[in-house]
């Protein structure tokens, strides 16, 4: 169904290939899915399926991409629309219409469809993917997470025989992930769709693939059975990280798999001590309190009389399913948002009485508080990343080049003055913000869905960044899904469910009492208390030292 054959691609301006001599075969009703580290091209063999590289994106193609026949060289995006759906990385960014439903129906319009078959697939992709309670509500007012649904929704209608998604969970909670993973897998087993499936957080679908094709780096591809490819990936899910480490042959891909490998490993670890989740965290003052804080967007209350104390040296995680009230009580904290009801208090460096972000100037708010929301993009506006950092530094009330710049150094190392803020990898922009906001040194550091777009080592870098927040006495809470990140990164978990909190306390009570938040070697190895690959293999080092 889709065939790569000698392809390389090469952009305008570029010193070096993009991809370079690949070849690639996914035949029909089969899931392909495609890793690599941030960077290294999956965006770009994902866009060489539909035409978008290089008839959009521009550059040079050399090779032959065919999709179902057609050579993509010689037919444009719009010639293969009834061959191949594409839902990229920023639903938010290809809706075209208002509300969910005229959403679903668009491009059976664009290609004709006749309106009593455009009604039945309509109701059939509500069903499928959770969304008729919402099939009213105007796109704008959805959740991230809620958009991304939509967003494959709108492809699915059109029943296209490829399908390419650009991590299509990473805004997903884990409940609705797995929803739209085995909606995706019975269409691929029911009706022979091929899927072409890019996405960073592997321990959600790595055991859905029946192909990997893994890009080191260098332009080349590999690809193959997941469990063989999986053995010299630099990227790789906890299962297989365990995997790796316990020896275990071939590699498990699925926490079912690897429960059964796992009874001689739990065994070795009852007989050492577990190392702490994390290391312990001293109370600190309480730097934030929020008492009944109540946010309504129209008719629909987002978030119910919430109360909540953020201490000094504490990273807090707030989950939750899509929709919960995450990101409009992070918004109400940092006083940007709405808020109709509640109180919030900051304390202060300078020893005053606790303020309320809210009731000061912009800048005011910005000292007290500094959030981080999920599209980064949102506070970048300039052409250079030189004029981004003097203008956080200026907000911040500071000269220019003073302290925005040795941040952003701190946290991502390399990035030249002269570049576009756009240009970056979305680990660099993460930076870029976080720098711009901790300029104005704020207490309270709050990152909306920080993870989306990261690799597993940009996310080890993240953790090192949020723990060295807390090490300077700053408070960090950081919305997100990525129950993996959660596990090595937080020392308490906060749970909401329509708009209330529903749970409050230290992340390994918290996480492995759910099946939904549980870590991927949690349940493998339960009922041991480890949450992490790196405690396994901290516990272990002993053992081997002495072998």
């Amino acid at each position: 169904m889709i065939r790569f054959d000698q392809v390389g691609v090469v952009y305008d301006g570029a010193t070096a290939p993009v991809l370079r001599d690949v070849d690639l075969r996914v035949p029909e009703g089969e899931l392909c899915l495609v890793v690599g580290r941030t960077g290294v091209g999956k965006s770009t063999l994902l866009g060489a399926v539909n035409g978008l590289v290089p008839h959009f994106t521009g550059g040079t193609l050399r090779g032959r991409v065919t999709v179902d026949g057609r050579d993509t060289a010689h037919h444009p995006p719009r010639e293969l629309a009834d061959v191949v759906g594409v839902v990229g990385q920023d639903p938010l960014a290809g809706f075209v219409t208002d509300t969910v439903e005229e959403e679903l129906a668009y491009v059976m319009e664009q290609l004709a469809v006749p309106p009593e078959v455009m009604r039945k697939r309509v109701e059939e992709t509500l069903d499928l993917l959770g969304l008729v309670d919402l099939r009213h509500r105007a796109l704008h007012e959805l959740s991230g997470g809620q958009q991304q649904r939509v967003a494959i929704g709108s492809v699915l209608t059109a029943h296209p025989r490829v399908l390419v998604l650009d991590e299509p969970t990473s805004a997903l909670d884990p409940t609705a992930a797995e929803e739209v993973l085995a909606a995706i897998t019975r269409l691929v087993h029911d009706l022979g769709v091929t899927v072409l499936l890019a996405e960073h957080r592997l321990e959600r679908v790595v055991q859905y693939a029946d192909r990997v094709a893994y890009l080191p780096g260098d332009g080349t591809l590999v690809h193959g059975p997941p469990a063989e490819v999986f053995r010299g990936t630099t990227v790789a899910p906890p299962v297989v990280d365990l995997g790796r480490l316990a020896g275990w042959q071939p590699l498990p891909l699925s926490v079912r798999d690897a429960r059964r490998a796992a009874a001689p490993l739990r065994e070795r670890l009852t007989e050492v001590r577990v190392p702490p989740p994390r290391p312990a965290v001293t109370t600190g003052e309480t730097v934030l309190e929020a008492r009944k804080v109540v946010v309504r967007h129209g008719p629909v209350t987002a978030v119910r009389e919430a109360g909540l104390e953020l201490r000094a040296g504490e990273v807090t995680a707030l989950m939750g399913r899509n929709g919960s009230g995450k990101s409009s009580l992070l918004w109400a904290l940092q006083g940007s948002g709405p808020r109709q009801g509640g109180s919030v208090r900051v304390a202060r460096i300078d020893g005053e009485q606790p303020k309320d972000p809210k009731r000061g100037s912009a800048a005011e708010a910005r000292r007290l508080v500094g959030l981080v929301p999920q599209t980064p993009t949102d506070l970048l506006y300039l052409e250079t990343v030189a004029e981004e950092l003097g203008q956080g530094d200026r907000e911040s009330g500071r000269a220019a080049g003073a302290t925005a710049r040795q941040i952003l150094d701190r946290l991502a190392p390399g990035i030249p003055d002269e570049s576009h803020p756009r240009d970056l990898s979305e680990g660099q922009k993460l930076a870029l913000v976080l720098a711009i906001q901790l300029a104005a040194a704020p207490r309270v550091v709050l990152l909306d869905e920080p993870t989306r777009g990261l690799d597993y080592h940009a996310k080890e870098a993240l953790v090192g960044i949020v723990d060295a927040l807390a090490a300077e006495g700053r408070t960090v809470m950081v919305s997100t899904h990525d129950v993996e990140f959660v596990a090595s990164a937080a020392d308490r978990v906060v749970v909401m469910a329509e708009g209330e909190i529903v749970a409050d306390g230290p992340t390994a009570d918290v996480i492995v009492a759910s099946p939904t938040f549980a870590p991927q070697t949690a349940k493998i190895l339960a009922p041991l208390p480890y949450l992490t690959v790196a405690q396994v293999a901290e516990a272990l080092e002993p053992t081997e030292a002495a072998r």
